[in-house]
Order: structure tokens, then C-alpha cells, then sequence
């Protein structure tokens, strides 16, 4: 179980400290980080009850709608919905690239707990490929996810609820196209292949930029100081 455990946490802990680590310019306080990966840990419950009751009740006939437009669409919409509720006012969400660290914390914990059921349920033996996809790609949702946040939190204009409407809909589009792979069948591993390197390509896009944002900010900072 120990065994387990650590392989389906360990993809977690490694895509966050990537992306903890490669911001320079400040440092998060780690307990407002970890209660981020704790929300995001305690929203799979719930998910996981709606899902379980609307496939119980028949509401879905279609499995696309069930598996790929409700299923992206209720795990973005609870973690949006974590962030801006709980994290976009925080004291501590104080610079740009904030958003990217708080959004890949949130998908995170959603993340990890959900690869913990599944492999309880279905054994290690796709721990590798669990890790270089369902955790990989949520984490990289967030990213996005939180980079929109960022920029709607430090606005100047009245662009912020046009960033925070892209905070939703940038990552539930991608995880449409990433859950539609999946739900191919036969030669899916040829696709999400791509899909993959461009996600990755995307998100280090997305984390440039907050960079670029966060010495705006601070220099912008400097100056009414």
C-alpha cells in the first residue's frame, strides 16, 4: 500500500515543485500553497458524487456527453470555482504568476487524489502512464487556469472579467480535446502523444509570461514606493 501510495502522490509533488520552483522573483508562503492542494483534494468528492449520480439516474445516454463535455466541464467549473471563490481574494494572491501556482496547486489535489482511487482500483501497474497523463495534463490545465487568474486579479483596464471567463473556458477547452483522445479508441496514444507537447509547450508559454507580468508588476510597484 505504501508502494502505491507513493506512486500515485509522487507525480503530484514533482509537477508542483516544477513549477514552484521556477518562480524566481518571490516565494509563496508554503501553508496557503498546501491549503490550495487541500481544496483541491477535497473537491474529487463531490465531483465524483454528481458523476456517480447522474450516470446512476441515466441522465447521460450519450457516453461523449457523460465522459467528455460533463466530466471536463464539472472538474474546471469546481476548480474555477476554488479559486476564485477562495484564492483570487487571498491576501497572499499578490503577483501574476501567483495565479499559476495557486491553479496548479487546486488541479493538483484533484489530481493526486483522484490517481490514488484509481490505482487502489486498478492497480500500479498505470502509475507511469497515469503519471505522464491524467496528472500531467491537469496539472498543465491549471497552469493556464491560473494564468488567466493572474492577469484578471492585476488588470488595469476592464479586461478582468474577460480574463476571468478565459480562467474557465481556456482549460475546459483543452480538457475537451484531451478527454476526446482519450475517448477514441484504437490509435489514441498517437494523438494525446502531440496533444501532450503542445500542452507542455502552451503552459511553459503561459509561465514565461506571468515571469514578464510579475517584473511589470514589481516595477510598477517600485515606482509608487
Amino acid at each position: 500500500m505504501f508502494i502505491l501510495l507513493s506512486a500515485a502522490i509522487a507525480p503530484g509533488l514533482a509537477l508542483f515543485s516544477y513549477f514552484y520552483l521556477r518562480n524566481q522573483m518571490s516565494t509563496e508562503p508554503r501553508k496557503t500553497l498546501f491549503q490550495s492542494f487541500i481544496y483541491g483534494a477535497l473537491i474529487t468528492f463531490p465531483i465524483m458524487f454528481i458523476q456517480y449520480v447522474l450516470q446512476e439516474e441515466g441522465v447521460f445516454t450519450n457516453l461523449f456527453l457523460a465522459n467528455v463535455v460533463f466530466s471536463s466541464t464539472i472538474e474546471e467549473f469546481f476548480k474555477w470555482l476554488v479559486i476564485f471563490v477562495i484564492i483570487y481574494g487571498h491576501v497572499e494572491f499578490d503577483d501574476p504568476y501567483d495565479g499559476i501556482l495557486y491553479g496548479a496547486c487546486v488541479s493538483l489535489g484533484f489530481a493526486t487524489v483522484e490517481n490514488v482511487l484509481y490505482l487502489i482500483s486498478f492497480g500500479i501497474d498505470t502509475a507511469f502512464l497515469r503519471a505522464i497523463l491524467p496528472v500531467s495534463s491537469h496539472a498543465l490545465f491549471g497552469v493556464v487556469m491560473g494564468y488567466y487568474f493572474g492577469k484578471s486579479k492585476f488588470a488595469r483596464n476592464d479586461r478582468a472579467t474577460e480574463y476571468l471567463l478565459l480562467a474557465f473556458l481556456a482549460p475546459l477547452f483543452l480538457h475537451l480535446i484531451y478527454n476526446s483522445i482519450i475517448s477514441f479508441e484504437g490509435h489514441w496514444v498517437y494523438l494525446v502523444a502531440p496533444f501532450m507537447l503542445f500542452l507542455w509547450w502552451l503552459a511553459l508559454k503561459k509561465v514565461k509570461l506571468a515571469h514578464q507580468h510579475l517584473v511589470e508588476h514589481l516595477i510598477e510597484q517600485k515606482k509608487f514606493n
